[in-house]
């Protein structure tokens, strides 16, 4: 009977500090914590692509980084939401939204009316713009008008690969398609192709971070903009989140902040 009784208590016991241990600190190291937005602190999966610095880009540590992360990340602080970030290739991100994997993307997506028949973007966050981009010792290309016969690598799902599938036809080039930004640097490292078109900023941030055998050419092929995407009609309420947490770093400061981290005016 003693020993039924030491049972009895001891499984008490345990009951008492499995209930008294509960605690809500599971969260994921890639989880954005609640804020100064009031928000119910509901979870959302955020697509980016990590082969694109400065915007987004995978540190030594295994850490993502970048204006892109840092940016939905404060966001979501300040509008009381949780964000989890999926890497993936570029290509995949808007098919991602639609079959449901991805609740919104930021991937230094630019704003065109092609992709706005699928998606809904915020309020621009960063203009950009394409350029053309040579080996470093290459003197004869310096606009689109000296491609006739030459290569241009382009990656796939971007408005470089767009504009450059526009102008085909006018200035008579070839066009080889790839996956992610580092495979078109090689590519034009390499001699494989002529130039490549890639978004100014990022372009600008390899060459002076990785000393690459590359230069860019010309003026700005164009005038882009950035915005955050969410599947067309589809979270309503989260993009005005968005673009409500956006206009308050803005006003702060912090946005500059975020920006200035990466990007040196």
């Amino acid at each position: 009977m003693k020993g039924f009784k030491y049972l009895l208590t001891l499984a008490a016991l345990v009951l008492f500090l499995a209930a008294c241990g509960t605690s809500d600190d599971g969260a994921s190291e890639e989880e954005g914590s609640s804020g100064d937005g009031g928000g119910d602190g509901q979870t959302y999966t955020v697509g980016i692509d990590t082969t694109y610095p400065p915007f987004e880009f995978e540190d030594s540590s295994g850490n993502y980084k970048g204006i892109d992360v840092d940016l939905i990340k404060a966001i979501a602080k300040n509008q009381g939401f949780e964000v989890k970030l999926e890497p993936m290739d570029f290509g995949g991100i808007i098919p991602a939204l639609q079959a449901g994997q991805l609740d919104v993307a930021i991937a230094g997506m630019s704003i065109t009316d092609e992709r706005k028949e699928i998606v809904d973007f915020s309020e621009p966050y960063f203009e950009a713009g394409l350029t053309l981009v040579a080996q470093k010792d290459n003197n004869e290309i310096e606009a689109l008008e000296d491609l006739e016969g030459k290569t241009v690598v382009v990656k796939s799902g971007t408005t470089g690969a767009q504009f450059a599938q526009d102008n085909q036809d006018e200035y008579g080039y070839e066009i080889t398609v790839l996956e992610d930004s580092p495979s078109m640097f090689q590519e034009v490292s390499n001699g494989n192709a002529d130039v490549l078109i890639e978004d100014y900023p990022v372009i600008a941030y390899a060459i002076a971070e990785s000393n690459l055998d590359l230069q860019i050419v010309g003026d700005r092929l164009n005038g882009d903009n950035y915005g955050i995407a969410v599947l067309k009609g589809e979270n309503a309420d989260l993009l005005d989140k968005i673009n409500a947490g956006l206009q308050e770093l803005k006003d702060s400061g912090e946005y500059d902040e975020i920006l200035n981290t990466y990007i040196s005016e």
